[in-house]
């Protein structure tokens, strides 16, 4: 059986409980070696195969895992983060389907939840914003013309871009010319949760400054939005005394 991991945003204790057993009983681990924080393979068991999967092509991935699958062992697919988000998992699930190799899957915390939790972050501020954007930025990898930086902008929603702290100068662009004031507020969260954690303030226009002062260019969350402010919401309903609930009547 092939488990597929997240390993949630870096620190070691993010992991779920789940997650954490299938890496202790695993016989084969495959980890996303440039990302996946490598004190994650602690809870490995002593004569457990390791595999850096940042060195490997797909098909050397999966040859592994439908080879060791085949012997009857437990294989880890540990993965960045949520493997649902940019974890590129489904074409490794096709290529299994084919061999005949059950899986499943296990959800892991995403980067940018812990970067909210680095902040003490709400991405849904009443009356601020009510939607989140998860996306990335163009670069050597396309995406489609409907979901560029640009056309994603002009709905004004929260945003968390990922994949994109390499050209923080075009993304201020992007975001401007798709109608972010330019002093909207930006915070860009440097491997949140690990030891090297860095949460840089700043805005749309000064990103990219900021961003090189601090020598970024990759493994950082972008958030973009007035949420990033925490200021200026409305009071939320769930807990007010002038809404009545399914559990609360109101007391007015």
């Amino acid at each position: 059986m092939v488990h597929f991991v997240g390993a949630g945003p870096g620190a070691v204790d993010l992991i779920t409980v789940r997650g954490m057993n299938l890496l202790k009983q695993a016989d084969v681990i495959i980890y996303a070696g440039s990302l996946v924080n490598p004190e994650l393979l602690t809870y490995a068991k002593e004569n457990s195969a390791v595999y850096n999967s940042a060195v490997m092509t797909l098909e050397e991935v999966v040859s592994v895992m439908v080879a060791a699958a085949r012997e009857g062992k437990d294989i880890v697919r540990l993965h960045t983060g949520e493997p649902s988000i940019y974890g590129a998992v489904r074409e490794q699930m096709d290529l299994l389907d084919e061999e005949g190799i059950p899986y499943d899957s296990t959800p892991g915390v995403s980067a940018c939840f812990g970067a909210a939790s680095a902040l003490n972050l709400e991405y849904t501020l009443p009356g601020i914003s009510q939607t989140m954007i998860i996306t990335r930025a163009e670069g050597r990898t396309a995406v489609p013309k409907e979901e560029s930086i640009r056309s994603l902008a002009m709905d004004g929603a929260s945003m968390a871009i990922y994949l994109s702290a390499g050209m923080l100068d075009r993304l201020s662009e992007e975001l401007i010319a798709g109608g972010y004031a330019p002093q909207t507020p930006v915070a860009i969260v440097y491997k949140a949760t690990w030891k090297e954690e860095k949460c840089i303030r700043c805005t749309v226009l000064t990103m990219a400054d900021e961003g090189k002062k601090e020598g970024i260019t990759k493994t950082a969350v972008v958030l973009v939005g007035d949420v990033v402010a925490q200021s200026g919401y409305e009071r939320s309903k769930l807990y007010d005394p002038t809404f009545s609930t399914e559990y609360r009547k109101s007391s007015v």
